[in-house]
């Protein structure tokens, strides 16, 4: 049984190496041959993944952004239905069914990023740290070694106080401007709202100080881009908004 279970966890291990970790790496690998600084190889390859994620995040903020608008109707079923949870239930997912809204996709990007998180932590660790690059592809030049120096002065492979600080302050942005526009009375919403908020930057401070500075500078790069997407579908809605105005 021990057998089985450890040659099941290697199979999906071997499969999260091929399908994510290895791609990632040989992309890195690539990206340093023509540009020899860690730091802009990590910002080049942070913008592309999110490029190519660009769909799937895009689709994720206009759900929150429709559930934003939802909020007041869904208080008013919680009111109408405080004394019948299956009845509040039943008339919950009729309002999302009616306005094509998905409750889950919120998700998504977490879902999305864990794994990619996870694989970047194993690429940075064996490329940073001078250990022997493994999975890399016959027409990708392997390095003698890789300067893990950003701009000659932040060394990617170690933790950084500052990075961690700045990744958090830019999640608690994030996290600030993704937040529904409109108040809710609802305990449980007001609690959501304050984990995220206050939780999720603290998390990113603490991930920050303990993993190397490369995994903090992806984690900058890409919550930067979450906030243009964001700007860009306020600026976007705000702008259909006028239009039926006129």
């Amino acid at each position: 049984m021990l057998l089985l279970w450890t040659s099941h966890n290697m199979n999906i291990g071997h499969i999260f190496n091929l399908v994510l970790a290895y791609p990632l790496l040989n992309l890195l690998v690539f990206f340093y041959h023509y540009i020899p600084d860690i730091g802009v190889v990590i910002i080049l390859l942070t913008v592309l993944v999110r490029l190519i994620l660009l769909p799937s995040f895009h689709k994720s903020l206009k759900h929150q952004r429709a559930l934003a608008a939802l909020q007041p109707k869904m208080n008013e079923i919680k009111e109408k239905y405080k004394d019948d949870k299956e009845a509040q239930a039943k008339a919950t997912m009729e309002l999302y069914k009616v306005h094509k809204v998905n409750p889950f996709s919120s998700c998504l990007p977490l879902l999305i990023q864990l794994p990619i998180l996870i694989a970047l932590y194993q690429v940075f660790i064996k490329s940073l740290n001078g250990s022997e690059l493994v999975g890399l592809y016959k027409f990708v030049h392997a390095p003698a070694s890789i300067n893990p120096m950003f701009l000659h002065w932040i060394n990617l492979s170690q933790a950084n106080i500052v990075m961690a600080i700045l990744a958090g302050v830019l999640q608690y942005y994030l996290s600030r401007i993704s937040l529904p526009p409109t108040a809710s009375n609802d305990s449980a919403s007001k609690m959501l709202s304050y984990q995220t908020l206050y939780f999720l930057p603290a998390v990113t401070v603490f991930l920050g100080i303990k993993f190397p500075g490369g995994l903090t500078l992806y984690w900058v790069v890409t919550t930067l881009f979450g906030i243009g997407q964001q700007y860009y579908i306020l600026h976007r809605e705000a702008k259909e908004a006028l239009e039926k105005a006129v």
